[in-house]
């Protein structure tokens, strides 16, 4: 790959943390899972008393079932005459925290990344927040299921809107960089032979808490823990330095693709059809810098969907084809981000190395979600078994690292379905 960089081209806008604590309205209201609706009803007439208290139409609220770590409902108001279009251009999306899941998620950063992705037309516009939750504008469109990731048509647009975050989202929006002697290193060059400095926090960062997080009330909890410490530092050595594209070692990462939270964006009201509708992404409780490697690997894990049917993650034709899209939509936005830029692209070798790169990167999805499994099964509230749930998580890294270092080979035992998978052609 030959990338050629005038001396003061910047790679991406270089933008401030956002203070979106101050910058969205606050309603000190809480949402309360035992009364849904009257909660739900409370916090849309304070936030718009002229339209949700005297209005002729009928309000209703849905609740939406896809997460399993928030309550999510849409707030709407039926009038005579309107279209479903119509109501759905003016629902409001109540989002609740779940139970001590301040533990798991920085909810400034998430604050933080909702308002510039906003800004840039990724993501509806935040309304207002209230004591456990956020209120936004809906966005209009089905919303996939497991089953709509592996469609050829939409897996592309996941895979250029993916390459589009990751192009042209700073990462200085969500993060720091460490200061030496009072510097940031590699903050007056961008030349494209220096590596991006590491930001703070990280994917890396970010499992670390959650490990210190996990319970030892008894010696099995402790031993555990203590495991997957030192499980997750080999992880760290192995995957912290990975070289990005055009340098760009870590990337603004969503870090939760599942399904549903890609919205294929139909109109409200339109006809399925054969065409192809571009999708948004939403729910941003867990973007952190990142390797795209993960992020991607992340996604595809997803493809499985809560159930973990393994035999449904994407197979080498499939993954070649989804970074196929995203490399050239990355290039793309790398490019507009950056009008003066120069650069001459090899396309094949970026599809290879970043095919590798996930190739490599496909076990360790399953040890983030697993350790995170751990920590709901002791605050969640929601009808989940989430113990079961991390143990199959944490079982994909297992099966990963076996076929890896040989071990399940040299055993004689059968590879997994999901590693059988994951090789198909």
């Amino acid at each position: 790959m030959s990338i050629t960089i005038p001396e003061d081209a910047t790679i991406g806008r270089i933008d401030s943390p956002v203070c979106a604590m101050y910058s969205v309205p606050y309603i000190p209201l809480y949402y309360d899972n035992e009364d849904p609706d009257a909660s739900a009803l409370k916090l849309v007439q304070t936030y718009a008393p002229e339209q949700w208290k005297e209005s002729n139409g009928k309000i209703k609220f849905k609740r939406f079932t896809e997460g399993i770590t928030n309550t999510l409902t849409k707030a709407t108001i039926e009038c005579p005459g309107n279209t479903a279009s119509e109501v759905d251009r003016n629902a409001i999306l109540i989002r609740a925290y779940g139970t001590g899941t301040d533990v798991l998620i920085d909810r400034q950063r998430e604050l933080n990344s909702h308002t510039l992705l906003a800004s840039r037309g990724l993501a509806p516009a935040l309304l207002a927040r209230f004591e456990n939750g956020l209120m936004y504008k809906y966005v209009e469109g089905d919303v996939c299921s497991p089953e709509d990731l592996r469609k050829a048509e939409v897996y592309q647009q996941v895979a250029k809107r993916l390459g589009e975050w990751h192009g042209s989202l700073p990462i200085t929006a969500i993060s720091s960089f460490p200061q030496i002697n009072g510097k940031t290193p590699g903050q007056k060059s961008a030349q494209a032979t220096e590596q991006q400095p590491t930001p703070e926090p990280n994917t890396w960062t970010v499992v670390t808490q959650w490990i210190d997080a996990l319970p030892t009330d008894t010696p099995e909890q402790t031993k555990r823990r203590e495991d997957l410490r030192i499980e997750f530092e080999s992880i760290v050595a192995k995957f912290a330095d990975v070289p990005g594209l055009f340098n760009k070692s870590y990337v603004f990462s969503h870090c939760d693709l599942l399904s549903g939270n890609v919205i294929v964006q139909r109109p409200t009201g339109e006809t399925k059809s054969s065409c192809t509708y571009p999708v948004a992404f939403i729910d941003y409780e867990y973007t952190t810098p990142s390797p795209a490697a993960f992020d991607i690997a992340n996604h595809f894990a997803e493809w499985a969907g809560f159930e973990c049917d393994h035999a449904n993650v994407p197979t080498k034709s499939q993954r070649r084809d989804f970074l196929r899209h995203y490399v050239t939509s990355f290039y793309d936005n790398v490019i507009c981000e950056n009008e003066n830029l120069a650069v001459e692209i090899d396309l094949r070798a970026a599809i290879d190395q970043l095919y590798e790169q996930v190739e490599d990167f496909r076990g360790v999805p399953g040890f983030y979600w697993g350790v995170w499994s751990l920590i709901q099964a002791t605050i969640s509230n929601i009808d989940f078994d989430y113990a079961s749930y991390a143990e199959i998580r944490l079982g994909e890294y297992w099966a990963w690292k076996a076929e890896v270092d040989g071990s399940r080979a040299a055993k004689g035992e059968e590879m997994s379905v999901r590693e059988r998978r994951w090789a198909e052609e």
